[in-house]
């Protein structure tokens, strides 16, 4: 194949198998409150300290600053939805509904500077193939991009039903594409041989429930999932690198230019639209919600 060297049928059964197994553990943490705060708080304190330091030390594939970054970033975001979710005054402070978009916009920047940083990188780094080239600056200016369009915080609110999920009505499928084309060619350009299941997989067992279960929900979605994968493979990073259903990048020149091309020109279209919405409608997306003439924005806002 084009990205990836041949995948054999069974990893192709076990994608399937990590799309699922992630969704159903984000149902049973969207499930009830003690649920998330066994698989958030007691199942990582317990991994942090009899765990990770035997299985992602220096010298793994995820024994680099960025993994351990990403997996405690991860729980922070899904510690923080939490906390907004079941403590009802948290939610009603305006200010601390700065901490979605936060964390949010955090958990991008560590992903470009990652990408500038792999840009001048070649052969193995960290137990980690790296084809630095443009394609890495190129993917490194779409993540900003995607950071620059995050809008319409100030209108995050809990929904009314008991699972009481955090929804973002002005987060809508344009953005979530824009933004899975972006991380997908990030983790193509940076843990190449990864990609096929931290990259598609991760993703789509996000934007799944995103667009057909729990809508206005991705970025819930996105946290849980992210820390569920983080926290797995920072204890079995053989399973992306060395078992039999590791499927490695094709490493192609080719193929880096043209996902992160495609991932750079999506982020600039959300970009110049919403710039035309700004102008045409005169909104300040820093001060309001920028989507609110959309149908898909008017059915999350009704479950205000």
């Amino acid at each position: 194949m084009f990205l990836f060297q041949p995948i054999p049928w069974y990893s192709v059964l076990m994608w399937f198998g990590v799309v699922a197994g992630l969704m159903l553990l984000n149902e049973l943490a969207r499930s009830s409150k003690w649920m998330s705060r066994l698989l958030f708080i007691a199942l990582p304190l317990v991994l942090t300290f009899a765990v990770w330091p035997g299985t992602a030390g220096p010298g793994s594939s995820v024994g680099t600053w960025f993994h351990w970054a990403k997996v405690y970033s991860a729980l922070a975001g899904s510690l923080g939805f939490m906390a907004l979710r079941y403590y009802k005054k948290l939610a009603a402070n305006k200010f601390l509904l700065l901490f979605p978009p936060f964390i949010l916009a955090l958990n991008i920047m560590e992903a470009v500077i990652r990408d500038f940083q792999v840009s001048g990188l070649q052969g193995m780094v960290d137990g980690v193939m790296m084809v630095g080239g443009p394609w890495n600056i190129m993917n490194g200016i779409a993540g900003i991009l995607n950071i620059v369009t995050i809008t319409g915080w100030m209108g995050i609110f809990i929904g009314r039903d008991e699972k009481q999920d955090m929804l973002w009505p002005d987060m809508l499928w344009f953005w979530i594409i824009a933004y899975d084309l972006w991380n997908f060619a990030y983790v193509y350009n940076c843990v190449s041989d990864h990609a096929f299941y931290a990259g598609a997989a991760l993703l789509v067992s996000a934007t799944i429930p995103a667009f057909f279960l729990k809508k206005g929900a991705w970025l819930q979605h996105r946290a849980q999932t992210l820390a569920i994968w983080m926290m797995f493979v920072m204890c079995f990073p053989t399973f992306v690198d060395t078992s039999r259903f590791a499927v490695k990048s094709s490493h192609s020149p080719a193929a880096l230019w043209t996902v992160s091309s495609i991932a750079l020109a999506s982020n600039i279209a959300v970009f110049v639209y919403q710039l035309y919405k700004v102008l045409k409608l005169k909104r300040n997306p820093l001060k309001e919600e920028l989507h609110t003439d959309l149908p898909a924005f008017k059915a999350v806002a009704a479950h205000k």
